[in-house]
Parts: C-alpha cells; structure tokens; sequence
C-alpha cells in the first residue's frame, strides 16, 4: 500500500494554495540558520526549501548567491546541511523540507550514499536545478528505491507542448514553476502568461503545481495563488536574514515577513 509521503498530505491537508519558504542553509551560520529554520513553519510556511550551499549557483541571482557565499565562509556543507534537517526534525515530524540545488555537491558527497543520508535525515525532495531529466537517469534509479523522497522538476516557461511529457515523466511530489525566464530574485512575471501556460501543464498532471522566482511580497503571492497550488518566497526572505544577520530578533523579523505573506494565502 502506498504510504502517503509529507509533502503528498501537506497538499491533501490544505484548502488554499500552499506557502513554500527558501532559506540557504547554514546562512550566516549553523546556529542562526537552524534557529530560522525552525520559526518558519511558526510563522505559516506549509513546506520549506533549504538550499545546498555551492560556490557557483548559476541559476541564481546575486541575492541568493551571496547566501552561498555567507554559508560556506561560516563552514556550510553538505554534511551540515543534512545536520539542520536531522536538528529540525527533532522537534518538527511534519513539515516537509525540499533540498534544493545543483549536481556538483551531490555528486561530490557520492549520489547514492547521499540520496541513502538525506533519507535518513528527513527530507522529503530535492530539486536539483542543473539536472534536466536527460542527465536524471541515476539518481532516478537511486531513489526509485526511497519512496520517500520525489525528485521534484522545474517547469519554465519556454517548457513547450514537446517537452512537457519528458519532463512529467517520473516527476513526483509537485512542479516547479519557474514564472521568468532568468535568475532568481529577478523581475517580476507576466501573471497572465505563467497562467495560461499552468492550465496547459494540468491538462497532463494531477501533481501540484508551485510558481516560484519573482514573488516578493504578500501582494505578489496572492496574484500568483490566483491559478497556482502553491507559491515559492525565497530571495526577499534571503535578503532579510542578510539584512539583520547580526540582529539579535532576527528571528522575529523573519516570522512577521513570512505571517504576512502566509496571511496573504490564507484570506
């Protein structure tokens, strides 16, 4: 029998869309990070997106890349990465947490005893950015065998009629929704555009859909919960734990930003 996975019953559970918060791990540094970490599920976030610290994130923009930088200076890795996640889940067996990334470090941890650990530690997807479903074939095969884990794939919106079942295939947990085609933290999306394109993608898929990159403000994240299963906030917050890294409320600060976008979902 199929044993419902976090993020399947966190979707089931909810009569709105669904807020997905991004922080980098280990930003500014292990303690502040996990103590931020912890207050978002508080604060409304329904799941969480850690991001894997790496030196070149291509697809991000200067927001989330100096998070990175922030992260590895204070000694951010892999291995401390997965420590957050086991750290959280001590206290919190609900909220789904979605590593998400790029190949280099997985690749450089060992895929399989990778996939094996973040398992292990409690995370529920991973969404590897520079792994288009042409490279996916091992780590599809990995974690074939975690039915734990969904490998959770990026939609945008040059994702023509052609490509769409190439990139369906095997996607579980929810799509994401790339609603600009550049880095994140970027412009803001044509809504009308990244609508049209979602009702297309539910023709073929019962799986959730979550629109990310762009979305800063509870007003953003109401337009695009117009036609979306969930919105994804990550750089605006990012730029918040930058700003008051050395504030003693930081975590306070971080809870009444993401209130006031959960909130935005809710009414």
């Amino acid at each position: 029998m199929h044993k419902m996975t976090r993020i399947e019953k966190t979707f089931k559970a909810l009569n709105r869309p669904a807020l997905i918060t991004f922080i980098t791990a280990c930003d500014p540094d292990y303690a502040r990070s996990l103590a931020v970490l912890k207050t978002l599920p508080e604060a409304g976030a329904d799941i969480i997106e850690l991001g894997m610290p790496f030196t070149d994130p291509v697809a991000d923009g200067p927001t989330v890349e100096a998070a990175s930088q922030r992260a590895l200076a204070a000694g951010g890795s892999m291995i401390n990465t997965l420590k957050m996640v086991r750290e959280f889940r001590a206290a919190n067996d609900d909220t789904p947490i979605v590593l998400m990334g790029y190949y280099n470090p997985i690749l450089q941890y060992g895929p399989e005893k990778f996939l094996k650990d973040a398992s292990q530690a409690g995370v529920d997807g991973l969404i590897i950015v520079d792994l288009p479903p042409e490279e996916a074939n091992e780590i599809q095969s990995l974690i074939s065998n975690l039915p734990s884990l969904d490998l959770i794939r990026l939609i945008t919106p040059t994702s023509d009629k052609a490509r769409l079942p190439k990139l369906l295939k095997d996607a579980s947990g929810f799509l994401y929704y790339v609603s600009i085609t550049g880095i994140t933290g970027a412009a803001k999306a044509d809504t009308s555009a990244v609508s049209a394109h979602i009702k297309i993608i539910k023709q073929s898929t019962d799986l959730p859909i979550a629109v990310g990159f762009g979305i800063r403000t509870p007003q953003d994240a109401k337009t695009m919960a117009a036609f979306a299963d969930a919105v994804v906030v990550g750089s605006s917050i990012v730029q918040n734990i930058a700003d008051h890294a050395d504030d003693h409320a930081l975590c306070e600060i971080i809870h009444k930003q993401v209130s006031s976008l959960a909130n935005a979902l809710k009414s």
